[in-house]
């Protein structure tokens, strides 16, 4: 069987690992580039073979640089199942319809200011092609397998990560094949722990904190600190934060500060429609996360919620000291970038980005110390302090891949090492390599392999 390494190969976006054999083809994970433009050019370009000769999608989650391709798939021609695990459809459903509407904003606002090279602006995809692609989608509970055609099955179990968030082993006889999406945590603050890793001839696997151990400072102590030291300047903190998963992290760091009166009484905005709709999923979904049924009230009602248009732009001229928490994460795009506009040039404010930033993305630009940032095609000053911290992060860090893999049952044959920049990814090489004696590859884009299933 032909895997081709149609993304995150080289880069930790844009997640499409595709299985050829004969007149069958399966597509693990379909998502979007992100970041430098280069790579956001591939959203434009088609995949290596035609949208109609798949056969089916298997999503590992609902993050759109594993999922946001799939409107553009199906506007090309896909018409097969996207099997996904219920939290993940339900994520995608608010995520996809999202990203569409976002791009079609964009490209709007774009045309209406003209600050764009191309004439007219176009979205990548529509609504109508996202609600298209949500159409598809089959519910695939977590330990059940089903078929994919050829005895080829798809199964998936629990990654931690992000609600719903699964690896998928792919089975055929005795071969097998193991790939682990976006690993969670073992420890994570909401999300359980990533099942137990299974033995495979072939694994494929996440290294996007490959070089790195995550920082052991309390997250929710240095919160605290900036939080008093903006409102003693008499200033705001803004979070651009990724509405599933981080957005509900922070709104529980904050609930509990408040609760532990560590904190100033500060009023709390979730600015972010995306966000306030999947916060609701994890009353849905209890038995994918750690918190109580009190815990869970408190972090869903430490924030007033913004939902319309109008609520944003109020906030946007607030002038009193508050905390903010809008998305999106890397600050590429969304509510957050309106919020940025006044926040940024005022030196009382605080700017914290509790994620990971792709290189090229704004959010990258502000936390490696720019002094001026281009929003909508204006350049504004940067006075504001801008921290990041990873404390949060929803990825395994290096030690926490290496304990994972450690628990398999037997060595595979190979592993290939994806999700990662160049860095990241050959330093987990080689200390799989030196720990564990597996042999280890690191594909290049569009890279074309044999494996044994």
């Amino acid at each position: 069987m032909k895997l081709t390494f149609g993304g995150a190969a080289g880069t930790v976006t844009g997640s499409r690992h595709l299985f050829q054999e004969g007149a069958r083809a399966w597509l693990l994970d379909c998502g979007l580039f992100q970041g430098y433009k280069q790579l956001r050019l591939r959203n434009r370009l088609p995949l290596p073979i035609g949208p109609r000769r798949i056969g089916a999608v298997v999503l590992s989650h609902a993050h759109l640089d594993h999922s946001g391709y799939l409107p553009a798939l199906v506007r090309d021609g896909f018409r097969g199942p996207i099997y996904a695990s219920a939290a993940t459809r339900d994520l995608c459903e608010i995520l996809l319809k999202d990203s569409a509407h976002l791009q079609e904003e964009e490209a709007r606002f774009a045309n209406k200011h003209g600050f764009t090279r191309h004439q007219p602006a176009e979205p990548l995809y529509t609504v109508d092609d996202a609600l298209r692609a949500l159409r598809l989608f089959r519910e695939l509970p977590f330990g059940q397998p089903v078929e994919l055609g050829e005895g080829v099955s798809a199964k998936l179990e629990p990654a931690g990560h992000l609600l719903g968030a699964a690896t998928v082993r792919l089975s055929r006889g005795k071969r097998s094949l193991l790939y682990s999406g976006d690993l969670g945590r073992p420890h994570d603050s909401i999300l359980r722990a990533p099942t137990r890793i299974e033995a495979s001839d072939t694994l494929i696997v996440e290294s996007t904190y490959g070089d790195r151990r995550h920082s052991p400072d309390d997250g929710e102590a240095v919160l605290a600190a900036l939080i008093r030291e903006a409102a003693g300047a008499g200033g705001s903190v803004l979070i651009p934060s990724f509405a599933v998963g981080r957005a509900q992290t922070v709104m529980l760091a904050l609930s509990r500060l408040k609760a532990r009166g560590e904190i100033p009484d500060l009023p709390v905005f979730l600015d972010s429609p995306m966000a306030i709709d999947a916060t609701s999923l994890y009353r849905k979904f209890r038995t994918l996360h750690r918190l109580t049924v009190a815990e869970c009230r408190a972090m869903c009602g430490v924030a007033r919620l913004i939902n319309t248009p109008e609520q944003s732009k109020e906030l946007a001229n607030l002038r009193m000291p508050a905390v903010i928490i809008a998305a999106s994460g890397m600050a590429t795009g969304g509510r957050v970038l309106h919020h940025l506009k006044t926040m940024v040039p005022d030196p009382r404010n605080r700017i914290l980005f509790v994620g990971h930033q792709a290189g090229g993305t704004r959010g990258a630009h502000l936390v490696e110390g720019a002094t001026e940032v281009k929003i909508h095609g204006e350049w504004y000053p940067v006075r504001a302090q801008v921290r990041q911290m990873d404390v949060w992060s929803a990825h395994a860090d290096a030690d926490e891949i290496l304990a994972w893999l450690k628990a398999a049952r037997g060595a595979p044959e190979r592993v290939y090492l994806v999700h990662g920049e160049p860095n990241a990814a050959d330093v987990l090489r080689q200390r799989i390599e030196e720990q564990l004696g597996w042999p280890v590859e690191v594909p290049e884009h569009l890279q074309s392999v044999q494996i044994d299933l």
